[in-house]
């Protein structure tokens, strides 16, 4: 009987990754859809992605698949190919690559887990049927949108992937979680059910389920980028458009940020000076999240605050 899970502590599984040194892809997809066989889907997909040395995590449930992956370049191509024909609604998947290669640091393991959400949405009203969407808009678009002034952007991350990277005058619904912003949302812009309005998040997984949600409470044209940010900025250096994206991009892996344009928006908690730094406090009881400039980090040795520091 195979072994379909890890059983090297994760400790020596990211000193391997680091020795090895690799040029690896990240890449992110998700597809919405109905899977029944939960474990047989999720067996088969664990087995063919340790075969091709695929790390990060992966979330099944009866909703579809949610996946932040690394790869070996060379495994890229015959992936994709399995991808495509493992499922008929997986033919031709939308994959989202990362904008640098060579990241071999973002994971150092592979997790695949049955949930009984891809995105925890927190909606409990039985009367929502999550199947119509938003319009895709893809770059040209999502920048004639941004240039009209009738047109709203929101953005559907939470607050501290806002903080260091949006686009300009992207409407911030203050959150710590999506089940709390899907609530706020409607609040907050109750009064623009006639407006266009446009949705993002990182990948698109967020913002496509938020552009339902919107839908169902009586908003009238509502559109979301394809892609997210991810699909944004590829679309647009592909085809050699103005990126409008300020910041940096915050993504869920050991990189926290991937720096998109050169502004800083944010700045430091600890001396207000710019920077877009995300560290975690190195006390491990604290472990807060938050923005540290190299000056702070060395004067309060990694850690959120004097208190924190007394631990050390």
């Amino acid at each position: 009987m195979s072994i379909l899970h890890n059983y090297i502590s994760k400790k020596e599984l990211k000193r391997n990754m680091f020795l090895k040194n690799e040029s690896r892809l990240i890449l992110s997809f998700y597809k919405y859809f109905c899977i029944t066989e939960l474990k047989k889907f999720r067996d088969e997909i664990y087995k063919k992605f340790f075969q091709y040395n695929i790390l990060g995590r992966v979330y099944i449930s009866n909703e579809g698949i949610n996946a932040q992956i690394s790869i070996p370049i060379h495994n890229y191509t015959i992936f994709k190919k399995f991808l495509y024909q493992f499922h008929p609604v997986l033919n031709n998947l939308r994959i989202n690559k990362t904008f640098n290669i060579n990241n071999a640091n973002a994971f150092w393991l592979l997790s695949v887990k049955i949930k009984k959400y891809i995105v925890n949405d927190g909606i409990k009203n039985p009367l929502f049927k999550f199947e119509n969407v938003g319009l895709y808009i893809k770059a040209e678009k999502v920048n004639l949108m941004l240039n009209d002034k009738k047109t709203i952007f929101i953005d559907m991350r939470n607050s501290y992937e806002y903080a260091i990277g949006h686009f300009p005058n992207a409407i911030e619904i203050k959150s710590k979680t999506f089940r709390e912003q899907l609530k706020n949302v409607i609040k907050v812009m109750n009064y623009a059910k006639d407006k266009n309005i446009v949705m993002y998040c990182t990948g698109g997984i967020r913002c496509e389920k938020a552009t339902s949600w919107m839908i169902f409470n009586g908003f009238k044209h509502i559109y979301h980028i394809e892609g997210g940010i991810i699909g944004y900025i590829n679309e647009a250096k592909k085809k050699r458009l103005p990126i409008h994206f300020q910041g940096s991009n915050f993504v869920f892996d050991n990189r926290m940020s991937e720096k998109i344009s050169e502004d800083i928006i944010s700045v430091c908690k600890q001396c207000n000076q710019p920077s877009d730094n995300y560290v975690n406090c190195i006390f491990n009881l604290c472990h807060l999240l938050f923005i540290q400039c190299h000056n702070c980090a060395v004067s309060f040795k990694n850690c959120c605050s004097s208190e924190c520091m007394k631990h050390i």
